[in-house]
């Protein structure tokens, strides 16, 4: 798709729920054509904003092209997500385009395929277990997933934590996040209609690590959950 001009159309995705961020672009229609990621530690504040204006000047996207924006909601730490949510909200609310929030676990899931179940870190000891369709549930350090018949697991951002073969998995998934943000994002967006602002006032993080002297009422990281 084309604006006034014959320039392209796209969406910009946002993900901070890992240890490395992930910016990409697509079509409206859900396609991946652009993708750029980084190890970035806790410097999120300082890399996201301008990595995403060196990554549209290097896909020849302005930000007036842009149609909408999908935001990587988590589980992840605290800094990450809080950065990424707040960068997304404030590009979607300047541009005047919707946004809307899609769970990093689910695209992980999706990228991973069937049977799927994915472990991620919860701080130094404790892992959370997500599934498809279901709230994710906290691990603590001496608890293993218990894994159906069939079931696969998959570790993301645990290494010496998971075992090899889960962790190779893990890497895969990865590697497809941006795809399958893209096209679940596209999806969401789409079904948005005339909304101009999408879901900008109720997307909420998946917080797994969160500031010192808040806690979790339960097991589960149900505080923020969206399945979708």
């Amino acid at each position: 798709m084309s604006d006034h001009d014959g320039r392209r159309q796209g969406i910009l995705a946002i993900d901070t729920a890992t240890t490395r961020a992930l910016i990409a672009t697509g079509s409206p229609a859900g396609v991946i054509d652009g993708l750029s990621t980084w190890v970035v530690g806790y410097r999120h504040g300082e890399t996201l904003l301008p990595s995403i204006g060196r990554f549209l000047d290097e896909q020849d996207l302005r930000r007036s092209q842009l149609t909408g924006i999908v935001v990587g909601t988590g589980p992840g730490a605290f800094t990450g997500l809080r950065v990424g949510l707040a960068t997304a909200k404030g590009l979607a609310h300047g541009l005047g385009i919707p946004l809307v929030g899609v769970s990093s676990a689910t695209a992980l899931l999706h990228a991973a395929g069937p049977a799927a179940v994915l472990i991620q870190p919860a701080g130094p000891r404790d892992r959370v277990l997500s599934r498809p369709l279901a709230s994710p549930q906290l691990l603590s350090g001496d608890t293993e997933p218990a894994l159906a018949a069939g079931e696969r697991l998959v570790a993301v951002d645990l290494e010496g934590r998971a075992p090899d073969d889960a962790l190779a998995l893990g890497a895969a998934a990865w590697d497809g996040l941006g795809a399958a943000l893209i096209e679940l994002g596209a999806a969401r967006l789409a079904a948005l209609g005339d909304d101009r602002r999408g879901e900008l006032e109720t997307v909420v993080p998946e917080y797994v690590t969160l500031p010192r002297g808040v806690a979790a009422s339960s097991a589960e990281v149900s505080w923020s959950r969206d399945p979708r």
